[in-house]
């Protein structure tokens, strides 16, 4: 009994954390269509000022955010402590004319400590929003937010608009990205592809964080992504398999022919096969069956219609 309790237990908690994988950048799919995002994997950052001119006050707030993996490390910074488990968070710092301040941090998506929870993504192309836009919308839960350091913790959320940019690879202009250092130094230049929109509560109290993120990855037609329906792999896949099984009983037709005419005849070499003689005029059926081919587009009407006597 102890040890199926143990067991018991040991399950129940290994089941939050797969529960929390479930999303995967690299196969994003809608209704109609699946999306690789992994293009855009690694840990990025964007910077949004606000100020209050009567106060004297100014906020910056830095999101970080990985969606393709949990920020782990990334999510401690000098201004706090988000979570490890989570994959998007915000860092707050303020800044006063009389040089006070203060800073603190929050989650807006992922799981929990120790992988509890999950962050619920919920998927949609942007198409069935605006019917004149082209990419996919992913929600992403599990965050919550506080207006100040010792504030009550509110429920939060972040949604991203991938919109379809072939001209973009999505990391123009984004900063402290992991493993595609090299690339960013020649795109840092440029107008950053992923953009702040707006930051705040919902009708339902949820405070949220909306994101615009262009890229070609969002393409419904971009060489390197895949179709939803999965049409055109299982056309593949069907003929793949018809040529195997043509393949495989075209092979078997000869062993078993050369098998029988072994044992009941006694044949060696090309009379081993089934119809060997056939097989053997084939070459020879073909040339012929050329010539007449090359007769019958040369041969027409160059005497007019006689020959000479």
């Amino acid at each position: 009994m102890r040890i199926q309790s143990s067991g018991a237990l040991l399950l129940s908690a290994l089941l939050p954390l797969a529960s929390g994988y479930i999303f995967d950048c690299a196969d994003v799919k809608t209704k109609e269509h699946t999306y690789d995002l992994s293009g855009l994997r690694g840990t990025h950052e964007i910077v949004h000022s606000s100020g209050n001119e009567t106060a004297g006050q100014v906020t910056n707030t830095t999101y970080v955010l990985n969606i393709c993996n949990n920020l782990k490390g990334a999510a401690n910074r000098p201004e706090g402590k988000c979570g490890t488990t989570k994959n998007i968070c915000g860092f707050i710092k303020t800044s006063t004319e009389d040089g006070g301040g203060s800073h603190w941090a929050y989650s807006l998506a992922g799981l929990e400590h120790l992988g509890e929870g999950g962050k619920d993504p919920e998927v949609t192309q942007l198409k069935e929003i605006d019917e004149a836009q082209e990419g996919v919308r992913i929600k992403m839960s599990g965050g919550e937010y506080k207006e100040e350091a010792d504030a009550k913790k509110k429920p939060a959320a972040a949604v991203i608009d991938f919109q379809c940019d072939p001209d973009r690879s999505g990391l123009e202009g984004l900063a402290n990205t992991e493993d595609v250092e090299k690339r960013r130094r020649d795109e840092v230049s440029k107008d950053p592809s992923l953009q702040f929109k707006s930051f705040g509560p919902n009708d339902d109290n949820v405070y949220i964080l909306k994101l615009n993120w262009r890229t070609r990855y969002a393409c419904d037609n971009y060489d390197g992504g895949n179709s939803g329906s999965g049409d055109s792999s299982k056309h593949w896949g069907f003929f793949t398999w018809l040529i195997i099984i043509l393949f495989l009983a075209v092979a078997a037709y000869l062993i078993f022919g050369s098998w029988l005419n072994y044992n009941r005849h006694g044949a060696r070499g090309w009379d081993l096969l089934p119809h060997g003689d056939n097989l053997r005029d084939i070459p020879y059926i073909f040339q012929d069956w050329v010539r007449r081919v090359l007769g019958t587009l040369q041969g027409g009407g160059t005497r007019g219609g006689y020959s000479a006597v």
